[in-house]
């Protein structure tokens, strides 16, 4: 299921980014300079208004795969397996919770200075 929401992350990203590239905008956009024709769009009169229908779309598209990745991917897909492997070590318990063992603790004397 990883690879399926990956790949459809990536063509959505691809076509977002390459409709975006083909959109009139004020200077003319990318589709006006590949046919040097000024304000005219290669994609007729009206392709303004279906671009940018078109655009919203895709990226509605995008966001909601991105919510049902963060939705649906377990943890550790999202994470890698270090998230939870720490999760896993913090639940265990810390070295003060655990009981101490029966070797009494034994402290060095102190030195003398030699004065």
């Amino acid at each position: 299921m990883n690879t399926v929401f990956m790949v459809l992350l990536l063509l959505t990203a691809s076509f977002l980014i390459l409709i975006i590239l083909v959109q009139r905008g004020k200077g003319g956009g990318l589709a006006g300079a590949f046919g040097g024709m000024g304000g005219q769009s290669a994609f007729g009169a009206k392709a303004g208004d279906l671009f940018t229908k078109i655009t919203i779309g895709v990226a509605s598209l995008w966001i909601v795969l991105c919510l049902c990745c963060v939705a649906f991917l377990s943890p550790e897909d999202r994470f890698g397996s270090d998230a939870t492997s720490d999760a896993n070590k913090a639940t265990q318990g810390t070295p003060a919770d655990q009981p101490a063992s029966d070797k009494p603790v034994t402290t060095p004397p102190p030195e003398k200075s030699g004065s």
